[in-house]
């Protein structure tokens, strides 16, 4: 049994945070660069232009690549070798706490009385188990434009898959343009209700240039792409050949009586990163 201190992930998790806001990863950096060598469109090719200066700037003077530096999401693969000691809850705020402490802070207590936590926490973790003795740690901040642009829908077990591409596109169609494009598409399909979203945000977090490895699920996936970038777009909304730059689509066993599809979309910056300690 391997022991690991709950201070160990706290370090982990300032070290990801600063990194992720500050740095764009090398996949996202190529795809959009792939992504203006190919548009056509002058005022969009500008945007992806800007876009990608922006991100030399936030690396080379360390400031955020945004200034919605997001709500932290963390997933959390604990080898069945590991024991933490400590409260593994509390170490990944500390880390949220003392990673986003020049960062703007976004959180607030009560989706009512709207109170600002002042340190960005607390963090939405998500927690599983795999065999070994290490621990994989993944965060995604995810900034409110493109969050708010999420939607979902419990199709009947009749329904086809044109009519599933059918719905994730139109749905872009209408959220796209406020969701800061080009954007990555996250779709999770099948569980349940709740899980379906999960699926969909989990999907984020796969490299951006690796299908599905169910053949059938990635031929899905370039469909959607082909068809959202045929909507005409483009960056920041302007009109253009790239809305978005991948799909992603995670999938898991569902009830007979039930279809979950649910899409969660991010934004131009892609801010994922992971770490195995």
């Amino acid at each position: 049994m391997r022991k690991l201190a709950a201070s160990t992930i706290t370090g982990a998790i300032k070290k990801l945070c600063i990194e992720a806001n500050q740095n764009l990863s090398l996949d996202m950096l190529a795809i959009l660069k792939h992504a203006h060598s190919v548009e056509k469109k002058p005022a969009a090719k500008l945007v992806l232009d800007e876009i990608i200066r922006n991100a030399k700037v936030a690396a080379d003077d360390h400031v955020p690549l945004c200034q919605d530096t997001g709500f932290l999401i963390v997933f959390i693969e604990i080898g069945e070798e590991v024991h933490i000691k400590g409260n593994l809850r509390e170490a990944v705020n500390d880390g949220v706490r003392a990673g986003y402490k020049d960062f703007r802070k976004s959180i607030v207590d009560n989706p009512i009385l709207r109170k600002n936590t002042r340190d960005n926490t607390p963090a939405i973790l998500h927690i599983d188990f795999v065999p070994g003795d290490k621990i994989k740690i993944g965060i995604l901040p995810k900034g409110g434009g493109a969050e708010n642009c999420g939607f979902q829908k419990m199709f009947l077990p009749t329904a086809s898959r044109d009519e599933i591409v059918a719905y994730i596109v139109e749905g872009i169609k209408e959220k796209a343009p406020l969701a800061c494009p080009p954007i990555i598409i996250g779709v999770g399909m099948g569980g349940t209700f709740d899980y379906s979203t999960f699926l969909a945000k989990k999907a984020l977090t796969r490299p951006l240039n690796r299908p599905n490895p169910d053949t059938g699920i990635a031929k899905m996936e370039d469909e959607i792409l082909k068809k959202v970038n045929r909507l005409g777009i483009g960056a920041m909304g302007l009109g253009g050949d790239i809305t978005a730059l991948a799909v992603l689509i995670e999938t898991f066993p569902c009830h007979i009586a039930s279809l979950p599809v649910a899409v969660n979309l991010e934004c131009h910056s892609h801010r994922y990163r992971e770490v195995t300690i």
